[in-house]
């Protein structure tokens, strides 16, 4: 430990200290680890530049412990722009932008643009596909063909409450996740399309509606996109014992669906018991809230 407590400010960090560091890095002992790792985190963000070569390491803890630091640093990045963008932003905020960023607070090395480009070109197959100017059910019929059938989308009934089902990069990477985030995968697309479609939030159900100038139809996307008029609508909210209030039914602002989200993760963490977690998604709504 006198080693690990002789090294000094990043600033002055020479190339053998550096060097130390790195082997201290690869110790198998729990408390040299705990100590050489508070040392390395001291010294911030400028870190990452001399552990990236080491993610390519033969020893295995070495590859594993520099690639936990990068990561710390990553995300305590992505978790500041995040807070910023909730801070700054107003209610119509760019969803798209602000559900990316709530993805890199949890994934902060997933390739956005990429995850972009794989939308963009997802529209550019459905407009083969869809005659935008035919009535809105064969507009959502040929649609729903390519989202379920194409793309293969489906709700995870067999595990709704993984948190992997409220990162977007986790649903297009597995192609599958809960209502709310499906109708953003959907919404996404839809709006590539400019065909109009918004997020309806329910009470303890998240659906997508298009409505024209002339019709209405409401999605179930989390059930293979079963259609549902708004008769349905007032009927899940009796079933359930729901009082029917018309702002159930009229469209969630970017700002609320993003809040939606991070609501359903907050109540997850809490429930399996992780507090680090649970903070980083209070201090999301509470600056959502504002």
């Amino acid at each position: 430990m006198a080693l690990i407590a002789e090294i000094n400010s990043p600033e002055t960090l020479s190339e053998n200290q550096k060097g130390a560091l790195i082997r201290l890095l690869g110790d198998e002992t729990p408390a040299v680890y705990q100590a050489v790792r508070k040392k390395i985190l001291s010294y911030g963000p400028e870190v990452i530049a001399w552990l990236r070569p080491l993610t390519l390491s033969n020893e295995p803890a070495l590859r594993r412990r520099s690639q936990e630091i990068i990561r710390h640093f990553l995300q305590l990045k992505a978790d500041n722009r995040f807070l910023a963008f909730c801070l700054t932003e107003g209610t119509d905020l760019s969803l798209e932008q602000g559900i990316w960023l709530l993805a890199q607070t949890e994934y902060p090395e997933i390739n956005v643009a990429a995850y972009q480009a794989m939308f963009d070109s997802y529209a550019g197959e459905l407009l083969e596909r869809v005659d935008l100017r035919a009535d809105a059910d064969q507009i959502l019929g040929a649609f729903n063909d390519y989202f379920f059938d194409g793309l293969g989308f489906k709700g995870n009934e067999e595990n709704y409450f993984d948190p992997e089902n409220n990162y977007l990069n986790r649903v297009m990477d597995r192609r599958t996740g809960n209502p709310i985030n499906l109708c953003l995968v959907y919404m996404m697309l839809a709006r590539r399309l400019r065909l109009p479609v918004t997020g309806i939030g329910l009470p303890g159900h998240f659906i997508c509606r298009f409505q024209s100038a002339t019709e209405e139809y409401f999605v179930d996307v989390f059930n293979r996109g079963k259609i549902w008029t708004k008769s349905d609508c007032i009927q899940y909210m009796l079933y359930r014992n729901i009082t029917v209030q018309e702002e159930f039914l009229a469209p969630v602002t970017p700002r609320r669906m993003l809040m939606r989200v991070c609501g359903n993760l907050h109540q997850i963490y809490q429930h399996v018991q992780k507090p680090d977690l649970t903070t980083r998604l209070h201090r999301y709504l509470i600056a959502l809230a504002k």
